[in-house]
């Protein structure tokens, strides 16, 4: 009998996405390096203070940009209820972090579960399931069509350069007018708010990478000034990113 609750710690090399559906509830996270997650439209960073939960069966796209080492926990359906969304992607506070950190001794087995064991991972699920419920803002639009998609996948590339959105309208041989159009009606952001939100997952990504300091990361992603770079970062995550950077490694 599989137990009815498991812990998956793995090292990843990079890879591209892929696909990815499992058939119990799957709490997702990294303890060091980073995910990215793509479902429903949207994409997500998921650094070693996010997680996402995954109801079972709920199809995803994961890849993996930099080697990453996985801290994610597995729950049977019937161990847990289900989630209160298919998907939901949320900051892990202190108690959710020690409480996987506690779980990894158990990993896929046929053994049963201890007491403690069985105590453990249910307080997890209660915890992360209450999280849930306030999930991150920190996410960005996917695009439905080959041409937004395609200008999505142009702006993150030039980031850390001077990227003009009627440069990238040319290039997705869209009128400016009408790429603006597709924006609101695919993801009812407009380009400028998807560009401010693409370069704090970045520097998200950079500052779980390693020790670059802030002010480079500013300029990597596209900033010319820290105190901008500051101001936006706080405003989407609500916390400087310093700070955001000590959550990682508390």
């Amino acid at each position: 009998m599989t137990r009815g609750a498991y812990s998956f710690v793995r090292t990843f090399a990079p890879e591209p996405a892929r696909d990815l559906c499992v058939d119990r509830h799957y709490l997702l996270c990294a303890s060091a390096g980073s995910l990215r997650l793509e479902a429903h439209g949207q994409a997500w960073l998921l650094p070693p203070a996010r997680a996402a939960l995954i109801e079972a069966c709920q199809p995803i796209r994961v890849s993996i940009p930099r080697p990453v080492t996985t801290a994610s926990i597995l729950f049977d359906t019937e161990f847990t209820p289900a989630p209160p969304a298919p998907l939901t992607v949320f900051d892990l506070n202190p108690l959710a972090r020690t409480l996987l950190a506690e779980c990894r001794t158990w990993g896929e087995d046929d053994e049963p579960l201890t007491a403690y064991a069985e105590t453990l991972f249910a307080a997890l699920a209660a915890v992360t399931w209450r999280l849930a419920h306030q999930p991150s803002p920190v996410v960005v639009p996917a695009g439905r069509s080959p041409e937004l998609r395609r200008a999505l996948e142009l702006t993150e590339q030039r980031l850390g350069g001077e990227v003009r959105f009627e440069d990238v309208a040319v290039e997705v041989r869209l009128a400016p007018r009408s790429l603006a159009r597709r924006f609101e009606e695919e993801t009812s952001m407009t380009w400028r708010a998807v560009l401010r939100r693409m370069r704090v997952l970045a520097a998200i990504e950079e500052l779980a990478a390693g020790d670059t300091p802030v002010t480079k990361i500013a300029f990597m992603v596209g900033y010319t000034s820290l105190s901008a770079f500051n101001a936006a970062f706080r405003e989407l995550t609500g916390r400087t990113p310093t700070e955001y950077r000590a959550s990682f490694r508390s």
